[in-house]
């Protein structure tokens, strides 16, 4: 039978290394718009609006709301003045899942936001933003702004106050400001074209000085290293019991070999063995 090959090393991507991490990623993003002056100026400049001044409950909110829900972290989470909540994220892979993630985003945030008996009118306006380097749609527009209108009359909307926007770094369309396309540009390629998308630069080179933000970086990364090592492993595994079945090796001499060949115990071979056999 082969001899499944269990080591292996996983290099981290130059793009991903402390001392070259741009704005487009996530946590570099983050702590960028830890900045309230920059955090405020970036909705103002996304959104065309003016905000009196921004307020953050925590840093990379997580909403839990039950034991057995599925949580999520908001990297940037905050209200203006007048309760407004922004949601804001950085998305650079491409996934058919990011509408209903924003659907998923909303519907947490909505029970977060409410206190249990209070009426629904208390429930905050709110904009889930996703900035994503790729085009959601296809459709070439930088700029995608949903909000509930109804479908016999489009003169009649929902008003319950919720959006969903998706910035488009990739956008071909003329749909959006000389300011807020500078700042896409500046996320997709790091082309500096005004004050402010030089000020993002700034305080990006202030963030990589910050020695604890580089171990917390480090930490985070590895771990997701370490989670998506954990997955490689455990394919090879499944594939390792699959095999032995196809080889028409007994279950024995399939629990044997996990622990040869995966440094498997007694009991931990028995239970993967049970989990993939068909």
């Amino acid at each position: 039978m082969k001899q499944w090959d269990n080591t292996f090393e996983i290099t981290i991507p130059e793009e991903q290394l402390w001392e070259n991490l741009k704005i487009s990623n996530d946590f570099m993003f983050a702590k960028v718009m830890r900045n309230p002056e920059l955090c405020k100026e970036m909705l103002e400049r996304l959104l065309e609006i003016e905000i009196d001044h921004i307020e953050y409950s925590e840093e990379q909110k997580v909403i839990d709301i039950a034991k057995d829900s599925k949580s999520i972290r908001l990297d940037v989470f905050l209200k203006d003045e007048k309760g407004t909540v922004y949601n804001v994220e950085i998305q650079t892979t491409s996934s058919k899942n990011l509408p209903k993630r924003t659907r998923y985003y909303q519907g947490m945030i909505d029970l977060n936001e409410i206190e249990k008996g209070a009426d629904y009118s208390e429930l905050p306006k709110s904009f889930v933003i996703f900035i994503c380097t790729f085009d959601v749609f296809g459709k070439g527009l930088c700029r995608y702004t949903f909000e509930n209108v109804c479908r016999e009359n489009h003169t009649v909307y929902l008003n319950d106050e919720t959006f969903k926007i998706f910035f488009n770094t990739k956008g071909i369309e003329d749909d959006i400001s000389k300011d807020v396309k500078s700042i896409l540009t500046f996320i997709d390629n790091g082309t500096i074209e005004d004050d402010f998308t030089g000020k993002l630069e700034k305080e990006v080179r202030r963030v990589k000085e910050n020695k604890e933000w580089q171990v917390e970086y480090m930490t985070l990364l590895m771990r997701e290293r370490e989670k998506y090592k954990e997955g490689i492993i455990e394919g090879r595994i499944e594939g390792a019991v699959n095999t032995c079945e196809n080889l028409n090796l007994s279950v024995q001499e399939t629990v044997q070999y996990l622990i040869d060949n995966f440094d498997l115990s007694l009991q931990e071979a028995k239970e993967t063995v049970e989990k993939h056999w068909s």
